[in-house]
């Protein structure tokens, strides 16, 4: 149901009332940055303003932000990540605990909320760039299309790995008309680095990510082995499709993802299915977050081993799990987690040659 929004209170942050902080719709579909002139009039700094063509709009950032709010933990890791908290307002929106290693940094940024949080809310921490993992998070229903945030001058970043290669025309979670790849992902990190000044930070962060996936994917050979991937719900249960991050998992280790003849990001998919497909290997979210049924790994096992329909699967019954957060699959810099995760456990469960 779409929110309610009052008018919004006036802004007190100077940055929100910079001139020409605008977002014109363009073609462009993904997201591309370019540094502005140096010295262009209106910026604060060499570089600025940052221009970029971004899920279909045309995206200009005049000075480095400095009251970013992250509407999706997706995108609030990956600025903590760029060691940028002290320039953030605000995050929102999350599914498990903050990535290791980010305790202490996002300690210090307030969390909006568990969820979506209102739009008034969101112009209470007088955001000066608001960013978002998920078309949903920044559409109705979400927080706010982003042309209301445009009205007020300002900025909105949307990850591309949410709208290159993917229809999200239709109901449910979007199709993919190609598949994702981590690139998108990287181009995501680099966009981001740019805005805020610090594309080091960018390209040594990918780096790290790259050098992950490599050393995971170093002599893999796991053979025929095939894979589910349960995110949540255990009434109408999303198992991944062919394409989205558990695509990517599956495709660097070389296993075959049993429902990899959808390209719906992540359909519902009844028991009966699933239980025909028999699975080698169970890939289990464990969500903190308590949206739907079955949220934890804990739960969702429970179920899995006490329900007629599921309790005799192969993997059910070999108990061959692989638990994961939900961010490592969701198209974000945890993918990576999520690769070295299932790799490992595919050793641990004896697949590879």
């Amino acid at each position: 149901m779409p929110f309610a929004h009052p008018a919004p209170r006036p802004f007190r942050s100077a940055a929100l009332l910079v001139a020409g902080a605008v977002l014109v719709a363009g073609c462009g579909s993904g997201g591309t940055a370019s540094p502005g002139p140096s010295g262009a009039k209106g910026t604060d700094a060499a570089g600025y303003p940052v221009r970029l063509d971004n899920c279909g709009q045309r995206v200009e950032v005049p000075a480095a932000p400095r009251r970013a709010v992250a509407l999706d933990q997706g995108s609030a890791e990956i600025l903590l990540s760029l060691g940028l908290a002290d320039r953030m307002a605000g995050t929102a929106t999350w599914t498990d605990p903050v990535l290791k290693g980010l305790e202490k940094a996002n300690a210090s940024v307030p969390r909006l909320a568990e969820r979506y949080p209102s739009f008034e809310k969101v112009l209470d921490a007088e955001p000066d760039f608001v960013s978002a993992s998920f078309l949903y998070t920044l559409g109705k229903g979400g927080v706010a299309p982003r042309e209301q945030f445009t009205k007020l001058g300002v900025p909105t970043y949307l990850s591309p790995a949410d709208c290159v290669g993917k229809d999200n025309g239709g109901d449910g979670d979007g199709v993919r008309t190609e598949p994702l790849t981590m690139d998108v992902v990287y181009g995501e990190v680099r966009d981001l680095a740019r805005v805020f000044g610090v594309p080091e930070r960018g390209e040594k962060l990918v780096g790290e990510l790259r050098a992950r996936v490599e050393k995971a994917k170093a002599g893999a050979d796991f053979g025929d082995a095939s894979v589910l991937y349960w995110f949540s719900d255990s009434q109408g249960p999303y198992m991944a499709g062919c394409c989205g991050a558990p695509g990517i998992m599956s495709g660097t280790l070389g296993v075959k993802n049993v429902f990899d003849d959808t390209k719906e990001e992540w359909p519902q998919i009844n028991w009966e299915t699933v239980v025909d497909r028999d699975p080698d290997v169970l890939v289990i979210a464990d969500l903190t977050r308590r949206a739907q049924s079955a949220e934890s790994a804990a739960k969702k096992i429970e179920f899995l081993e006490s329900h007629p329909v599921t309790r005799n699967m192969t993997a059910v019954r070999k108990k061959r799990y692989v638990i994961l957060s939900g961010q490592a699959m969701n198209p974000t810099i945890r993918t990576v987690e999520g690769i070295e995760q299932l790799a490992a456990a595919l050793r641990a469960h004896g697949f590879a040659k």
